[in-house]
């Protein structure tokens, strides 16, 4: 039998951290009040996540920080503060987009395991290996893979050498791994800042042919029919879309996969 993945939980602010170790996750991914994609959830302050790492290892919970948003020059400075908090406090990993931060990573904060954000776009062996190369622990791949291309990833990379994580449920981005420019052009708010506006999410319409509606809005992803194909494909963790989402969508949505795990 192949080895089962961990469920990996969104956490955007402590009610959806706790809903998550209630619903039996594994691992939670958050972000702090900067350096995040999701910048207008809740979030956390260093201060709130260092009162919940007790509890996390309590309940054998995972802590996995997201930084994942291109770091500007004058930034360096506070990301180093941030980076250094983070290590003392002993996270389990940090989830990164900029190859700069993961270089300052591996060099001054090593006991920090690096995880690379898909919004690297890794969506093959090569760029594994890149990551790997890069010192990355896991990648997570991006969300456009079908099970065949996550398999043969797999099979070029056992396990011991770089760990896969595939998203499993939750919203879709319209872009290719999340490289959007469309709220930036549209509201000067740029999605790889954390900004998003979501503009994808507004009705359109067509000028040249009949058309109205949501047009590049996506439908959100549900793979809880197809676990047992993920689970055969490799992936070492399920991530579950959704750092604004309530409590109640963290504890369904984990003890969905929970119960799909449980039946393999």
């Amino acid at each position: 039998m192949a080895r089962l993945p961990e469920i990996l939980a969104p956490a955007g602010g402590r009610e959806q951290f706790l809903a998550a170790i209630g619903a039996g996750a594994d691992a939670v991914y958050l972000g702090l009040k900067e350096f995040n994609a999701r910048a207008r959830a809740s979030n956390f302050t260093l201060e709130e996540l260092s009162s919940l790492m007790p509890l996390a290892r309590k309940s054998n919970l995972r802590v996995l920080v997201t930084l994942n948003v291109l770091i500007k020059q004058n930034e360096l400075p506070r990301l180093l503060d941030v980076l250094s908090e983070l290590q003392w406090l002993g996270v389990y990993a940090v989830i990164v987009q900029d190859p700069g931060t993961a270089r300052i990573v591996r060099r001054f904060f090593p006991a920090l395991r690096l995880h690379a954000s898909t919004q690297m776009a890794i969506h093959n062996a090569e760029g594994v290996l890149m990551a790997r190369e890069m010192g990355f622990r896991r990648v997570v791949l991006a969300r456009e893979l079908t099970i065949r291309e996550i398999t043969r990833i797999r099979q070029a990379l056992p396990r011991e050498e770089m760990e896969l994580e595939a998203f499993c449920h939750g919203s879709l981005c319209y872009s290719y791994s999340g490289l959007c420019f469309f709220s930036g052009a549209e509201d000067a708010r740029s999605g790889n800042r954390g900004e998003c506006a979501y503009t994808c999410r507004q009705p359109y319409k067509l000028i040249n042919e009949p058309g109205f509606g949501f047009l590049f809005s996506m439908k959100d992803l549900d793979t809880s029919h197809m676990v047992g194909d993920l689970v055969g494909a490799g992936v070492d963790a399920l991530k579950i879309e959704g750092r604004k989402k309530d409590a109640q969508f963290v504890a369904s949505s984990v003890g969905l996969y929970r119960k799909q795990l449980s039946q393999l």
